[in-house]
């Protein structure tokens, strides 16, 4: 039995969700230049913050450049730390 309507098109297209992360990497990369400026000047306050917003970026909005963001502000964090203590003791 067939209907009015059949398997006619509507018009309308189904492209289905918009993938996440795939556009915008905002917060990615401001954590990548915090845990730069981390590694030079006060890391315990811009690369912790670096790092977490690289830990939002990468759980909550599934950024592509998360992972690089973690790295530079670890990096950051510790090597700023090292680099303090060094100077520090000079």
């Amino acid at each position: 039995m067939t209907t009015q309507y059949g398997n006619q098109p509507t018009g309308q297209q189904h492209h289905g969700a918009p993938q996440r992360g795939t556009s915008s990497n905002v917060l990615s990369i401001i954590a990548i230049v915090l845990g730069v400026i981390g590694f030079i000047i006060l890391p315990i306050v811009f690369a912790l913050a670096g790092l977490a917003m690289a830990i939002i970026a990468k759980t909550v909005r599934h950024e592509r450049l998360s992972t690089v963001a973690i790295v530079v502000s670890a990096i950051g964090l510790v090597g700023g730390m090292v680099l303090g203590a060094i100077f520090a003791n000079m």
